[in-house]
């Protein structure tokens, strides 16, 4: 039987878009991340790696991110005072956000054995998610463009032919707690075929 206390954190825990200034101690994010390590993994590989951006350690980490939104389209390179202010702006959000978490793995050559690397991986964030908010830590997991981009991969000190990350956790404690939204009910999604 499932302990109700994590039937309770699977239901209320929420993706956080706004952090305290707070830092999270090391040693909470190793645990979290621990309990991350628990989730199904096929041939036991635990593919998942994490690069973990705090302190002075997230200025690199977002200019790396800014020269990628630059490099494909999404920001401009001129030095006009609005983009400029842009760039400053999405600096200054990103730095605030006290620990960013790059999630990646090997590729895989076997698209088979790349996809289970790929649903492990989803599992060991999904684990860390809810153990965090066990630890009263929120996590928003993010997809993002630069993720896609070569030149950033390279940048950050990964290899882009054989690296690939699968998100970037931005960790903090909550500021604000999103409401419930609900989801749709199980029976719209689940088709019983018993025949």
């Amino acid at each position: 039987m499932i302990p109700i206390d994590l039937l309770t954190v699977i239901k209320s825990r929420r993706s956080i878009h706004n952090f305290k200034k707070r830092e999270v101690d090391q040693s909470i994010l190793q645990d979290i991340f621990t309990y991350g390590s628990y989730a199904p993994t096929h041939y036991m590989k635990e593919p998942w790696n994490i690069k973990l951006y705090e302190k002075e350690g997230k200025r690199d980490f977002v200019d790396a991110i800014i020269t990628s939104y630059q490099r494909i389209g999404m920001l401009k390179t001129n030095d006009d005072t609005k983009t400029q202010k842009m760039i400053e702006s999405m600096k200054q959000f990103l730095l605030e956000i006290p620990h960013h978490a790059m999630i990646y793995f090997k590729r895989e050559e076997d698209p088979i054995r790349y996809e289970e690397a790929y649903a492990s991986v989803c599992a060991f964030i999904q684990n860390a998610q809810l153990a965090a908010w066990e630890y009263g830590v929120g996590m928003l997991w993010t997809i993002t463009p630069y993720m896609h981009d070569k030149g950033f991969v390279d940048e950050i000190g990964l290899d882009s032919k054989t690296d690939k990350i699968a998100a970037v956790m931005q960790i903090g404690y909550p500021e604000k707690i999103p409401r419930d939204k609900g989801r749709t009910p199980i029976t719209d999604k689940v088709e019983f075929i018993s025949e």
